[in-house]
Order: structure tokens, then C-alpha cells, then sequence
């Protein structure tokens, strides 16, 4: 028996890589993906300058009463800036760097053309 990974699961995975290749092209180096803890999923661990940035993608598949960008809401926030604090300590970087949560969106008005939606800095872990 084999298991066949839902479509939304292969949308998001699609969205997480094509994030990757846009902000890699704007100058960011990856450092890890999909990095999972108990607090939660970081889909993408990147550098810019001296700045890590811990990156969340986001992808609507359908028009909503919200934009991809908006579903990163206070609860997510918390979750990933766990996820973030655990991130840290476990490699060793917790007061040596600065950092920035950025979000990554997929609207699916970006079909008709719309660029991807990159919010740097989007929220603070403060």
C-alpha cells in the first residue's frame, strides 16, 4: 500500500520551494527547511546579511474573507517565534544574531499575474 500525499499537501510543498527560489534570487541564503519541534513547523531558515530570517509561506487556494498574508494571525505568530526560540537554542545562536520573521504569500489572484507578496519583517517576536 502506498500513501499519496493530498493535493494541498503537494500545492504547499510547490509554494515553499518557489519561495525559496524568489528570495534566494533577492540575495537570501538558505540555511534549513521544514524545521520541526515540538512549538511548531518553520518552513524556511534563511540569512540576509547578518540577519537570520525565519519564513513562513503561505498559500490560498481559494479567494477567502482573508489574503494568504493574513492568515499568519497573533496565534500563528506565537507558535512560530516558539518554534523560532527553540531554533536558536538548539543550534547554538540564541543572543549572537539578529533576527526577523517574514511571510511569503500566495493569493490566487497570483495567477492572473500578481507578484508574490514578500513581508519582510511581517511581526516581532517583542
Amino acid at each position: 500500500m502506498t500513501y499519496n500525499r493530498p493535493a494541498s499537501a503537494e500545492a504547499g510543498k510547490a509554494a515553499e520551494q518557489e519561495a525559496e527560489r524568489y528570495l534566494t534570487a533577492q540575495g537570501l541564503t538558505v540555511r534549513d527547511r521544514n524545521y520541526r519541534c515540538k512549538a511548531g513547523e518553520i518552513d524556511l531558515v534563511m540569512t540576509d546579511g547578518n540577519a537570520l530570517v525565519f519564513v513562513e509561506v503561505r498559500l490560498r487556494r481559494h479567494n477567502g474573507f482573508a489574503s494568504a498574508a493574513e492568515t499568519v494571525d497573533f496565534r500563528k505568530q506565537q507558535k512560530l517565534i516558539r518554534a523560532a526560540q527553540h531554533y536558536l537554542q538548539r543550534t547554538g545562536l540564541t543572543d549572537r544574531v539578529a533576527c526577523r520573521f517574514d511571510v511569503v504569500a500566495f493569493d490566487p489572484r497570483r495567477a492572473a499575474g500578481a507578484p508574490i507578496t514578500w513581508l519582510k519583517d511581517a511581526f516581532s517576536a517583542i
